[in-house]
């Protein structure tokens, strides 16, 4: 898998975001700074949900609510180009990504250390997502995601027990209001730590439910590896 990781490395291949010359799938050096501009120049972070805080210090967000999850790892931030590319991976259908963003998403899991004995899981879509789409976005991270930190994956640990409503688009009470009691976990996870896999993450909620199902199944911890986060909520 290393060697054949190196190989894919040298492939001359366009840059996803301006196509010019790169290689193995990915962006090239320039794209690359830029997708990670603001996530690197901004000022300090809720160290639990990533969000940038305000001047006080205080997160909004956690403040609001107090998350079941225990912490965010992010590739990027939801802002231009990056949201270009997960545009292109969720709207655009181009499942083609997956690999590259994943391998962002990796770097960033490396970063942050993550424990042995952690299992991931990808969020669940909606049904009529998958039927317009053909895939689950976030499944697609997670499965290369497992690939590139050699980790498990349970496609199906995670189930949706009704459709709800897109959460894209609704106010954040909205949202909290439509995420909870949306999932369940199908087994008991004693004692794993758990890397709960998703494209964008804005509020939280969505990671809060799963989160609170997760723990209630028996895991020691649940870390959200999200490929980008809406900075200011």
């Amino acid at each position: 898998m290393a060697y054949l990781s190196r190989l894919r490395e040298l492939v001359p291949t366009a840059c996803p975001l301006c196509e010019c010359a790169s290689r193995g799938g990915d962006l090239c050096m320039a794209c690359d700074q830029s997708v990670m501009r603001t996530l690197r120049a901004s000022g300090p972070r809720c160290p639990v949900c990533q969000l940038a805080l305000a001047q006080d210090g205080r997160c909004a967000d956690c403040r609001a609510r107090a998350p079941a999850f225990d912490r965010v790892v992010i590739a990027f931030d939801y802002t231009e180009p990056g949201d270009f590319l997960v545009h292109r991976l969720k709207s655009g259908y181009r499942f083609v990504l997956a690999p590259m963003l994943a391998r962002l998403l990796a770097r960033a899991a490396r970063q942050a250390k993550l424990p042995d004995n952690t299992m991931l899981a990808p969020v669940p879509a909606r049904r009529a997502g998958i039927l317009q789409r053909g895939f689950n976005p976030a499944a697609e991270i997670a499965r290369h995601l497992a690939r590139q930190l050699n980790l498990p994956c349970q496609p199906a640990l995670l189930r949706r027990v009704h459709e709800g409503r897109r959460q894209a688009g609704l106010p954040r009470a909205e949202r909290m209001r439509n995420a909870h009691s949306l999932y369940d976990c199908a087994r008991h996870v004693d004692g794993l730590h758990i890397g709960v896999v998703d494209d964008v993450l804005t509020t939280g909620s969505t990671l809060h439910s799963i989160a609170t199902v997760l723990k209630g199944a028996g895991a020691a911890s649940v870390c959200g590896l999200v490929l980008a986060r809406t900075p200011h909520g």
